[in-house]
């Protein structure tokens, strides 16, 4: 009986959250694509600088690996045969290729390490994996944004400890998660663009013996191999990548890949925490993620409405979060110029990282173009709590007809202490106010009482009055901040869609 695809472990990062482009530059036929692109352009290099590198070598081993689809799985079979027998996988790959290009064989991977190729061929897929990520923080950052100028003029309650605090809007709120985002975006773009080098051509310990072997001992050869390398690789220049480390051992330094996980960890932080502020504010009542039609929020349950979506971001990013430590202990214990403990962790936290987030990245996008708020909840909670805001007001109001403070202030504080207990002990409503008003203290002298003229206690009620540059705010962080992002990532923003939920 054959084998069923069900029978086998699938990882969930591939069938159930990351993007279709995300898997692809993790694939094994995008990373040996770019094993065979870095053989071509090495002996690209090697034959313009004179080494015994053919012109038809170049062009046969230029031909396979330039053809269309690139590797085959013909070829992909090939070198899963020899890694079986020689336990090499690059060495492996260079036999496959070699048995594809005969009169090029015996000149692929000439003077090279192993890590001369999975090195720079991790540091280009970093770079392409990267700019994904960046284009999906700017699409969510985008995505909250414009969901913040729909709600910035709805007043909310807001929150310290997770007890009521002075109101702000909702739309202020989700710009606050925008901004959030936006500096782990910029930590993303930092280090992507200004402090990640790429390890280039040395050698089996970094020294670059074997190359110095191949140009005669003449070391300015050599910087010039490297130069053409590079420029040929990329004939516009290779961006970040032409700037390579001073001095490295067999590999990059594994410390590299604490800073790339570290800041995936940290846009995961700030993606957990939003998805568990709406969590929090669908309990209230005051926002739901998007439901559809048939969607079942519990199995026991038919009430529920369950925010799965932001569920699913915590679990996949609280995974990310956890794989910043495989990173560290990789790069503590690389002995010497190197040891191979860190293939096997790498091949696992690299990818999966990238995967994850990926993942987490389309559902935020996802759940912020479609929250839905409950306006009359967030009216109903906010005006719940309102008169224990406005007591501050109140005082100043107090004083400036005539009040004294510290009287005022005692007065106000058994009143609403009072009010308090009435809500929490007896589930009534908070009378805060109706006790105020009933207070001869708090009336004019014309109806008996102490102040000399009658408080706004419309005006002292208006929510609007309580959420200070809310705004101002949103709207400054939108124009100065966001806008910019739109402009600079507007086309890779369109060609990443409305990507959602597989399942």
């Amino acid at each position: 009986m054959s084998e069923s695809p069900y029978d086998r472990y699938s990882s969930p990062l591939a069938s159930r959250n990351a993007s279709e482009e995300m898997l692809r530059l993790w694939s094994p036929r995008h990373k040996f694509n770019t094993w065979r692109r870095i053989w071509l352009a090495v002996a690209e290099a090697q034959h313009e600088m004179g080494l015994p590198v053919t012109k038809e070598q170049v062009e046969e081993l230029r031909a396979v690996v330039n053809r269309p689809g690139g590797i085959t799985d013909a070829e992909m079979q090939a070198a899963e045969r020899y890694e079986r027998e020689l336990r090499h996988d690059v060495m492996a790959h260079v036999h496959a290729l070699g048995d594809s290009c005969p009169k090029a064989k015996g000149i692929i991977h000439l003077g090279m390490t192993s890590q001369d190729v999975v090195c720079n061929a991790d540091a280009a897929i970093l770079e392409d994996a990267s700019l994904v990520i960046q284009s999906k923080l700017v699409r969510a950052i985008d995505s909250l944004s414009r969901f913040a100028v729909q709600t910035c003029l709805l007043p909310a309650l807001g929150f310290t400890h997770y007890q009521p605090a002075q109101p702000t809007t909702v739309g202020r709120r989700a710009a606050n998660w925008a901004a959030d985002l936006h500096t782990a975006y910029v930590h993303v773009y930092v280090t992507h663009y200004e402090h990640i080098p790429v390890r280039g051509l040395r050698g089996a310990t970094g020294t670059q013996a074997s190359f110095l072997e191949l140009f005669g001992g003449d070391g300015a050869r050599v910087d010039e191999f490297e130069r053409v390398y590079f420029n040929v690789r990329e004939p516009e220049g290779y961006g970040n990548f032409w700037k390579t480390f001073a001095l490295t051992g067999q590999t990059y330094p594994r410390v590299i890949d604490t800073f790339i996980l570290a800041d995936l960890a940290s846009c995961a932080a700030v993606l957990h925490k939003i998805a568990t502020d709406i969590r929090l504010l669908c309990n209230r009542k005051e926002l739901d993620e998007p439901f559809e039609s048939k969607q079942i929020g519990s199995s026991a349950m038919p009430y529920k409405r369950n925010p799965m979506r932001c569920e699913r971001i915590c679990g996949l990013t609280r995974f990310v979060m956890n794989l910043v430590g495989n990173a560290y202990d990789t790069a503590a214990t690389q002995w010497l110029e190197r040891t191979l403990d860190d293939s096997s962790n790498r091949r696992l936290s690299l990818p999966e990282a990238f995967l994850a987030l990926d993942g987490a990245l389309d559902l935020m996008h996802n759940v912020a173009s479609g929250l839905i708020v409950h306006e009359a909840m967030v009216r109903k909670n906010l005006m719940a709590e309102l008169p224990f805001m406005a007591t501050e007001n109140i005082l100043m109001a107090c004083v400036k007809l005539g009040g004294d403070r510290q009287q005022y202030h005692e007065l106000i504080r058994v009143h609403a202490q009072a009010a308090g207990m009435r809500v929490k002990q007896e589930g009534l409503d908070n009378d805060l106010l109706e006790r105020l008003k009933a207070d001869k203290a708090f009336q004019s002298k014309t109806r008996g009482g102490a102040l000399e003229a009658e408080l706004d206690w419309a005006g002292v009620m208006d929510p609007m009055k309580y959420v200070g540059r809310s705004v101002e705010q949103t709207e400054r962080f939108i124009k100065e901040v966001v806008e910019p992002l739109r402009e600079q990532y507007g086309e890779a923003i369109m060609r990443l869609g409305e990507s959602g939920p597989k399942v």
